[in-house]
Protein backbone atom coordinates (compact mmCIF):
# COMPACT_ATOMS: atom_id res chain seq x y z
CA UNK A 1 0.00 0.00 0.00
CA UNK A 2 1.19 3.54 -0.55
CA UNK A 3 1.72 5.83 1.97
CA UNK A 4 -0.53 8.73 3.15
CA UNK A 5 0.08 12.59 3.40
CA UNK A 6 -1.51 12.20 6.46
CA UNK A 7 -0.51 9.32 9.04
CA UNK A 8 -3.37 7.98 9.67
CA UNK A 9 -4.43 7.54 13.23
CA UNK A 10 -5.57 3.80 14.41
CA UNK A 11 -6.55 3.44 17.74
CA UNK A 12 -7.84 0.10 19.15
CA UNK A 13 -9.56 -0.91 22.15
CA UNK A 14 -9.14 -4.22 24.04
CA UNK A 15 -5.94 -6.17 23.85
CA UNK A 16 -8.11 -9.69 23.63
CA UNK A 17 -7.72 -12.03 19.95
CA UNK A 18 -9.31 -9.37 17.78
CA UNK A 19 -7.89 -6.22 19.12
CA UNK A 20 -4.08 -7.96 19.33
CA UNK A 21 -5.00 -9.69 15.21
CA UNK A 22 -6.30 -6.12 14.61
CA UNK A 23 -3.37 -3.77 16.08
CA UNK A 24 -0.75 -5.86 14.10
CA UNK A 25 -3.02 -6.27 10.94
CA UNK A 26 -3.15 -2.98 10.05
CA UNK A 27 0.42 -2.33 10.17
CA UNK A 28 0.54 -3.53 6.59
CA UNK A 29 0.14 0.69 5.92
CA UNK A 30 3.84 2.46 6.76
CA UNK A 31 2.59 5.78 7.26
CA UNK A 32 0.18 5.01 10.39
CA UNK A 33 0.27 4.85 14.13
CA UNK A 34 -1.37 2.48 15.88
CA UNK A 35 -2.41 2.47 19.74
CA UNK A 36 -3.79 -0.11 21.70
CA UNK A 37 -5.86 0.57 24.47
CA UNK A 38 -6.56 -2.53 27.40
CA UNK A 39 -7.10 -1.89 30.65
CA UNK A 40 -3.78 -4.62 32.00
CA UNK A 41 -0.42 -4.61 31.03
CA UNK A 42 -0.47 -8.28 29.42
CA UNK A 43 -2.51 -10.75 27.37
CA UNK A 44 -4.60 -13.19 28.65
CA UNK A 45 -5.58 -16.26 27.04
CA UNK A 46 -9.18 -16.22 27.96
CA UNK A 47 -9.41 -20.04 26.86
CA UNK A 48 -6.66 -21.38 29.11
CA UNK A 49 -7.88 -19.83 32.41
CA UNK A 50 -9.83 -22.94 33.24
CA UNK A 51 -6.42 -23.88 33.45
CA UNK A 52 -5.10 -21.39 35.71
CA UNK A 53 -7.64 -21.33 38.11
CA UNK A 54 -7.22 -25.16 38.42
CA UNK A 55 -3.67 -24.51 39.13
CA UNK A 56 -2.87 -26.53 35.97
CA UNK A 57 -1.29 -23.91 33.10
CA UNK A 58 -0.40 -20.35 33.28
CA UNK A 59 -2.65 -18.22 30.65
CA UNK A 60 -0.92 -14.39 30.81
CA UNK A 61 1.58 -13.29 28.14
CA UNK A 62 3.88 -10.77 27.94
CA UNK A 63 2.57 -8.46 25.19
CA UNK A 64 6.11 -7.21 23.86
CA UNK A 65 5.59 -11.43 22.74
CA UNK A 66 2.45 -10.73 20.54
CA UNK A 67 2.13 -7.54 19.55
CA UNK A 68 4.14 -5.72 16.46
CA UNK A 69 6.66 -3.18 16.31
CA UNK A 70 5.06 -0.01 16.47
CA UNK A 71 2.04 -0.88 18.00
CA UNK A 72 1.99 1.63 21.42
CA UNK A 73 0.28 0.40 24.21
CA UNK A 74 -2.05 2.11 26.71
CA UNK A 75 -2.39 0.41 29.96
CA UNK A 76 -5.74 2.06 30.82
CA UNK A 77 -9.53 1.29 30.53
CA UNK A 78 -11.88 3.57 28.33
CA UNK A 79 -14.75 5.06 29.77
CA UNK A 80 -16.53 6.42 26.48
CA UNK A 81 -16.47 6.48 23.21
CA UNK A 82 -16.81 10.51 21.80
CA UNK A 83 -17.83 9.51 18.30
CA UNK A 84 -18.39 13.18 17.26
CA UNK A 85 -14.42 14.08 18.20
CA UNK A 86 -12.88 11.06 17.46
CA UNK A 87 -12.08 10.61 21.20
CA UNK A 88 -11.61 7.64 23.52
CA UNK A 89 -11.98 9.05 27.12
CA UNK A 90 -10.33 7.30 29.36
CA UNK A 91 -10.50 5.99 32.96
CA UNK A 92 -6.96 8.00 34.51
CA UNK A 93 -8.66 11.14 33.27
CA UNK A 94 -6.79 10.99 29.87
CA UNK A 95 -8.12 10.56 26.21
CA UNK A 96 -6.75 9.25 23.04
CA UNK A 97 -7.42 10.71 19.49
CA UNK A 98 -8.54 8.68 16.79
CA UNK A 99 -8.77 8.76 12.77
CA UNK A 100 -10.30 5.11 12.79
CA UNK A 101 -11.57 2.59 16.16
CA UNK A 102 -11.67 -0.88 16.51
CA UNK A 103 -14.11 -1.70 19.38
CA UNK A 104 -12.83 -5.12 20.35
CA UNK A 105 -13.90 -5.42 24.52
CA UNK A 106 -14.61 -8.82 24.35
CA UNK A 107 -17.13 -10.15 26.76
CA UNK A 108 -17.28 -11.16 30.18
CA UNK A 109 -19.02 -13.49 32.72
CA UNK A 110 -22.47 -12.70 34.26
CA UNK A 111 -24.10 -13.89 36.88
CA UNK A 112 -27.83 -13.36 36.87
CA UNK A 113 -29.39 -10.64 38.80
CA UNK A 114 -32.71 -12.92 39.38
CA UNK A 115 -30.65 -15.84 41.27
CA UNK A 116 -29.93 -14.46 44.70
CA UNK A 117 -26.25 -15.17 46.12
CA UNK A 118 -25.06 -16.18 43.18
CA UNK A 119 -23.34 -12.82 42.55
CA UNK A 120 -22.26 -12.69 45.46
CA UNK A 121 -21.04 -16.14 46.63
CA UNK A 122 -20.56 -17.49 42.65
CA UNK A 123 -16.97 -17.43 41.03
CA UNK A 124 -16.17 -17.15 37.42
CA UNK A 125 -13.49 -17.72 34.78
CA UNK A 126 -14.08 -15.18 32.14
CA UNK A 127 -11.21 -12.71 33.03
CA UNK A 128 -8.03 -12.81 34.63
CA UNK A 129 -8.63 -11.40 37.78
CA UNK A 130 -11.77 -13.80 38.83
CA UNK A 131 -9.97 -16.74 37.44
CA UNK A 132 -6.84 -16.01 39.98
CA UNK A 133 -9.20 -15.39 42.72
CA UNK A 134 -10.55 -19.06 42.21
CA UNK A 135 -7.54 -20.63 42.07
CA UNK A 136 -6.76 -18.88 45.62
CA UNK A 137 -10.54 -20.22 46.62
CA UNK A 138 -9.51 -23.53 45.49
CA UNK A 139 -6.15 -24.33 47.30
CA UNK A 140 -7.88 -22.74 50.78
CA UNK A 141 -10.61 -26.07 50.11
CA UNK A 142 -10.02 -29.01 52.22
CA UNK A 143 -9.33 -32.10 49.51
CA UNK A 144 -12.73 -33.68 49.92
CA UNK A 145 -15.11 -30.07 49.48
CA UNK A 146 -17.90 -30.40 47.27
CA UNK A 147 -18.00 -28.34 44.01
CA UNK A 148 -20.67 -27.25 41.86
CA UNK A 149 -19.96 -25.57 38.36
CA UNK A 150 -23.27 -23.87 36.85
CA UNK A 151 -23.63 -24.03 32.93
CA UNK A 152 -23.45 -27.38 31.31
CA UNK A 153 -21.91 -25.28 27.71
CA UNK A 154 -18.47 -25.89 26.79
CA UNK A 155 -17.04 -23.24 29.60
CA UNK A 156 -18.33 -24.83 32.09
CA UNK A 157 -17.44 -28.36 30.90
CA UNK A 158 -13.50 -27.18 30.45
CA UNK A 159 -13.57 -26.28 34.55
CA UNK A 160 -15.75 -29.01 36.08
CA UNK A 161 -13.28 -31.83 33.80
CA UNK A 162 -9.99 -29.60 35.02
CA UNK A 163 -11.32 -30.25 38.73
CA UNK A 164 -12.63 -33.91 38.70
CA UNK A 165 -9.05 -34.41 36.78
CA UNK A 166 -7.53 -32.84 39.94
CA UNK A 167 -9.33 -34.72 42.40
CA UNK A 168 -12.26 -32.16 43.72
CA UNK A 169 -15.43 -33.76 43.88
CA UNK A 170 -17.62 -32.07 41.54
CA UNK A 171 -21.44 -31.49 40.24
CA UNK A 172 -22.12 -29.74 36.85
CA UNK A 173 -25.67 -28.44 36.87
CA UNK A 174 -26.29 -27.74 33.16
CA UNK A 175 -30.06 -26.03 32.59
CA UNK A 176 -31.47 -27.72 30.03
CA UNK A 177 -28.77 -30.11 28.96
CA UNK A 178 -25.04 -31.38 29.20
CA UNK A 179 -23.13 -29.48 26.00
CA UNK A 180 -25.80 -28.69 23.49
CA UNK A 181 -23.28 -27.19 21.25
CA UNK A 182 -21.48 -30.93 20.83
CA UNK A 183 -23.09 -33.80 18.01
CA UNK A 184 -25.28 -36.26 20.05
CA UNK A 185 -21.78 -38.86 19.69
CA UNK A 186 -19.57 -36.54 20.98
CA UNK A 187 -21.98 -35.69 24.17
CA UNK A 188 -22.56 -39.76 24.62
CA UNK A 189 -18.29 -39.27 24.68
CA UNK A 190 -18.48 -36.18 27.34
CA UNK A 191 -21.24 -38.33 29.73
CA UNK A 192 -18.63 -41.39 29.97
CA UNK A 193 -16.13 -39.22 30.81
CA UNK A 194 -17.91 -37.53 33.57
CA UNK A 195 -19.12 -40.71 34.93
CA UNK A 196 -15.81 -42.42 35.03
CA UNK A 197 -14.74 -38.97 36.92
CA UNK A 198 -17.29 -38.92 39.40
CA UNK A 199 -18.73 -35.53 38.09
CA UNK A 200 -22.53 -35.52 38.63
CA UNK A 201 -24.29 -34.11 35.95
CA UNK A 202 -27.56 -32.26 36.61
CA UNK A 203 -29.61 -31.75 33.64
CA UNK A 204 -32.78 -30.28 33.05
CA UNK A 205 -32.76 -28.40 36.37
CA UNK A 206 -31.33 -24.72 37.02
CA UNK A 207 -29.71 -22.96 40.41
CA UNK A 208 -32.06 -21.01 42.28
CA UNK A 209 -29.89 -19.91 44.54
CA UNK A 210 -26.68 -20.15 45.60
CA UNK A 211 -25.21 -19.94 49.47
CA UNK A 212 -21.88 -20.32 50.93
CA UNK A 213 -22.20 -23.85 51.53
CA UNK A 214 -25.07 -25.02 49.59
CA UNK A 215 -26.94 -24.53 46.34
CA UNK A 216 -30.15 -24.82 45.88
CA UNK A 217 -32.52 -26.49 42.22
CA UNK A 218 -35.50 -25.21 41.01
CA UNK A 219 -36.61 -29.10 41.74
CA UNK A 220 -36.62 -27.87 44.77
CA UNK A 221 -33.52 -29.87 45.65
CA UNK A 222 -30.44 -28.88 47.67
CA UNK A 223 -26.53 -30.07 47.36
CA UNK A 224 -23.65 -28.80 49.49
CA UNK A 225 -20.78 -26.50 47.72
CA UNK A 226 -18.35 -25.47 49.73
CA UNK A 227 -17.54 -23.51 46.17
CA UNK A 228 -20.15 -22.21 43.65
CA UNK A 229 -18.53 -21.89 39.47
CA UNK A 230 -20.49 -19.79 37.52
CA UNK A 231 -20.84 -20.55 34.00
CA UNK A 232 -24.41 -20.01 32.59
CA UNK A 233 -24.14 -16.28 31.69
CA UNK A 234 -22.13 -14.00 29.21
CA UNK A 235 -22.14 -10.37 29.22
CA UNK A 236 -20.63 -7.41 26.54
CA UNK A 237 -19.31 -4.57 28.24
CA UNK A 238 -21.14 -1.18 28.06
CA UNK A 239 -18.69 0.66 26.53
CA UNK A 240 -20.84 1.11 22.98
CA UNK A 241 -24.50 1.39 24.71
CA UNK A 242 -23.11 4.23 27.26
CA UNK A 243 -20.78 5.93 23.97
CA UNK A 244 -24.58 6.55 22.49
CA UNK A 245 -23.85 3.77 19.43
CA UNK A 246 -26.40 1.21 18.56
CA UNK A 247 -26.47 -2.03 20.29
CA UNK A 248 -28.21 -5.61 20.05
CA UNK A 249 -29.64 -6.84 23.40
CA UNK A 250 -26.87 -8.37 24.65
CA UNK A 251 -24.88 -4.97 24.40
CA UNK A 252 -22.82 -5.49 21.39
CA UNK A 253 -22.00 -2.95 18.52
CA UNK A 254 -24.27 -3.15 15.59
CA UNK A 255 -22.06 -3.17 12.46
CA UNK A 256 -22.89 -4.07 8.48
CA UNK A 257 -21.39 -7.09 7.42
CA UNK A 258 -17.95 -5.33 7.03
CA UNK A 259 -17.81 -5.25 10.39
CA UNK A 260 -18.28 -0.96 10.51
CA UNK A 261 -20.35 0.94 13.55
CA UNK A 262 -23.97 1.51 11.60
CA UNK A 263 -23.77 4.60 13.44
CA UNK A 264 -20.06 5.62 11.85
CA UNK A 265 -17.50 4.35 9.20
CA UNK A 266 -15.11 5.18 11.37
CA UNK A 267 -15.55 2.60 13.88
CA UNK A 268 -15.81 -1.20 12.89
CA UNK A 269 -16.21 -4.14 15.51
CA UNK A 270 -14.40 -7.27 16.03
CA UNK A 271 -14.49 -10.35 18.30
CA UNK A 272 -17.72 -11.09 20.69
CA UNK A 273 -18.57 -7.50 21.00
CA UNK A 274 -19.31 -7.32 17.50
CA UNK A 275 -23.05 -7.81 15.99
CA UNK A 276 -22.98 -8.34 12.06
CA UNK A 277 -26.52 -7.27 10.67
CA UNK A 278 -27.66 -7.95 14.12
CA UNK A 279 -26.29 -12.02 14.10
CA UNK A 280 -23.16 -12.05 15.43
CA UNK A 281 -20.90 -15.03 15.39
CA UNK A 282 -20.10 -17.75 18.41
CA UNK A 283 -18.65 -16.37 21.09
CA UNK A 284 -15.19 -18.13 20.68
CA UNK A 285 -11.58 -17.27 20.30
CA UNK A 286 -11.63 -19.34 17.18
CA UNK A 287 -13.85 -16.70 15.67
CA UNK A 288 -11.67 -13.94 17.60
CA UNK A 289 -8.48 -13.80 15.48
CA UNK A 290 -10.52 -13.81 11.67
CA UNK A 291 -12.23 -11.09 12.86
CA UNK A 292 -9.88 -8.88 14.01
CA UNK A 293 -8.04 -8.97 11.01
CA UNK A 294 -11.08 -8.85 8.58
CA UNK A 295 -12.05 -5.39 10.82
CA UNK A 296 -8.42 -4.55 9.93
CA UNK A 297 -8.57 -5.12 6.73
CA UNK A 298 -11.91 -2.86 6.61
CA UNK A 299 -10.12 -0.02 8.09
CA UNK A 300 -7.09 -0.59 5.13
CA UNK A 301 -9.79 -0.65 2.84
CA UNK A 302 -11.53 3.04 4.13
CA UNK A 303 -8.50 4.35 4.15
CA UNK A 304 -7.78 3.80 0.72
CA UNK A 305 -10.59 4.78 -0.92
CA UNK A 306 -11.75 0.88 -1.64
CA UNK A 307 -14.84 -1.83 -0.86
CA UNK A 308 -14.46 -3.49 2.70
CA UNK A 309 -15.13 -7.17 2.39
CA UNK A 310 -17.96 -8.90 4.23
CA UNK A 311 -16.82 -11.71 6.96
CA UNK A 312 -16.19 -15.08 5.27
CA UNK A 313 -15.26 -16.98 8.01
CA UNK A 314 -16.02 -20.88 8.29
CA UNK A 315 -16.31 -22.67 11.34
CA UNK A 316 -14.54 -26.14 11.61
CA UNK A 317 -15.83 -27.51 14.95
CA UNK A 318 -14.67 -27.28 18.28
CA UNK A 319 -12.00 -28.35 20.43
CA UNK A 320 -12.69 -29.09 24.28
CA UNK A 321 -10.42 -30.31 26.74
CA UNK A 322 -11.26 -33.22 29.46
CA UNK A 323 -8.29 -32.69 32.15
CA UNK A 324 -4.68 -32.68 31.05
CA UNK A 325 -5.35 -36.11 29.52
CA UNK A 326 -8.09 -36.23 27.52
CA UNK A 327 -10.67 -33.82 24.94
CA UNK A 328 -12.97 -33.53 22.20
CA UNK A 329 -12.35 -32.67 18.87
CA UNK A 330 -16.01 -32.14 17.57
CA UNK A 331 -16.18 -31.23 13.53
CA UNK A 332 -18.72 -29.33 11.99
CA UNK A 333 -19.94 -27.36 9.07
CA UNK A 334 -19.26 -24.24 7.99
CA UNK A 335 -22.04 -22.64 9.01
CA UNK A 336 -21.41 -23.90 12.44
CA UNK A 337 -23.68 -26.73 12.78
CA UNK A 338 -21.99 -30.09 14.16
CA UNK A 339 -21.28 -33.48 12.24
CA UNK A 340 -21.68 -36.31 14.04
CA UNK A 341 -18.18 -36.86 14.32
CA UNK A 342 -15.56 -36.04 17.04
CA UNK A 343 -11.71 -37.18 17.94
CA UNK A 344 -11.51 -38.00 21.53
CA UNK A 345 -8.94 -39.51 24.49
CA UNK A 346 -5.57 -38.81 24.09
CA UNK A 347 -5.61 -37.71 20.28
CA UNK A 348 -8.05 -35.39 21.10
CA UNK A 349 -6.17 -33.37 24.16
CA UNK A 350 -3.05 -33.12 21.76
CA UNK A 351 -5.30 -31.51 18.81
CA UNK A 352 -7.05 -29.24 21.84
CA UNK A 353 -3.45 -28.20 23.24
CA UNK A 354 -1.58 -27.56 19.14
CA UNK A 355 -5.21 -25.22 18.35
CA UNK A 356 -4.63 -23.29 21.46
CA UNK A 357 -0.95 -22.94 20.53
CA UNK A 358 -1.49 -22.33 17.38
CA UNK A 359 -3.77 -19.35 17.97
CA UNK A 360 -1.61 -17.35 19.57
CA UNK A 361 1.11 -18.50 17.09
CA UNK A 362 -0.90 -16.54 14.37
CA UNK A 363 -1.06 -13.46 16.52
CA UNK A 364 2.85 -13.94 16.78
CA UNK A 365 2.99 -14.12 12.85
CA UNK A 366 0.89 -11.45 12.23
CA UNK A 367 3.50 -9.28 14.46
CA UNK A 368 6.44 -10.07 12.03
CA UNK A 369 4.59 -10.01 8.95
CA UNK A 370 1.32 -7.92 8.80
CA UNK A 371 -0.99 -9.16 6.54
CA UNK A 372 -0.29 -13.10 6.11
CA UNK A 373 -3.19 -14.48 8.83
CA UNK A 374 -5.30 -16.86 6.65
CA UNK A 375 -8.68 -18.60 8.16
CA UNK A 376 -10.73 -21.40 6.85
CA UNK A 377 -13.47 -19.25 4.07
CA UNK A 378 -16.47 -19.90 2.27
CA UNK A 379 -19.86 -21.41 3.28
CA UNK A 380 -23.19 -20.35 4.75
CA UNK A 381 -22.65 -17.36 6.97
CA UNK A 382 -22.37 -18.89 10.65
CA UNK A 383 -24.84 -17.67 12.93
CA UNK A 384 -24.22 -17.53 16.97
CA UNK A 385 -24.70 -20.08 18.78
CA UNK A 386 -24.38 -20.12 22.98
CA UNK A 387 -20.86 -18.49 23.83
CA UNK A 388 -18.22 -21.27 24.49
CA UNK A 389 -15.26 -19.50 25.57
CA UNK A 390 -13.57 -22.25 26.77
CA UNK A 391 -13.67 -24.41 23.55
CA UNK A 392 -11.43 -22.71 20.39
Amino acid sequence: MTNQLTPEKIVVVGGGYAGVAAANRVRQLDDVEVVLVNPRPQFVERIRLHQLAAGTGNAVHDFTDLLGDGVRLVVDKAERIDAGARVVRLASGGAVEYDYLVYAVGSVGAAPDAVPGAAEFGFDVTELESARRLRSALRALPPDSPVTVVGGGLTGVEIAAELADRGHGVALVCGRSLAPYLSEPGRRYLRKWMDRHGVVVIEGEHVAEVRADEVRLSGGGRRASALTVWTAGFAVPGLAAVSGLRTDELGRLLTDETLTSVDDDRIVAAGDCAAPSGRPLRMSGYAAVPLGARAADTVLSRIAGTEPRVIDLAFTGACVSLGRRDGIRQLGRGDDSMLDFYVGGRLGAVIKELTCRIGTGKLRLEARRPGTLSWPRGGPRPVAAAPSHGSV
